[in-house]
């Protein structure tokens, strides 16, 4: 996206969850734990990736988009595709959007990268 800015990327995050199993500190029922609703938007919403699941390695992961924004009104928390993103960064006023990997066969989640889009006040961070 043109605007995407704000971005943070959780992958360092993800590799302390994926060892915590292997290592023995966590049982990988504990990583696993999407919740129902979260596997059924990574069903009809998600976007199909070539990314191994990292813990049960036997299935690819779904991205699923969540956007959340006050300008976004009843949209907010909603499953977005990626390609609705771009009308809704030119659209709407500033908002966050949340990529969530999903495994649909062993129900593991982790929130990869979040970032701002949208047309709102310029982010003015680092610019003098």
């Amino acid at each position: 996206m043109w605007s995407q800015r704000r971005v943070v990327d959780c992958g360092l995050a993800e590799r302390g969850v994926v060892h915590d199993p292997r290592s023995g500190h966590r049982s990988p029922g504990e990583v696993c734990d999407a919740q129902p609703y979260l596997l059924r938007a990574a069903r009809q919403f998600g976007e199909p990736t070539e990314r191994l699941c990292p813990v049960c390695e036997r299935r690819n992961v779904t991205n699923v988009t969540y956007v959340y924004g006050d300008s976004l009104g009843r949209h907010a928390g909603q499953a977005k595709a990626t390609s609705d993103l771009v009308e809704m960064d030119h659209d709407d006023d500033e908002f966050r959007v949340y990529v969530v990997e999903v495994c649909q066969g062993c129900s593991w989640n982790h929130m990869t990268v979040s970032f701002v889009l949208g047309n709102g006040p310029p982010d003015l961070v680092g610019r003098e």
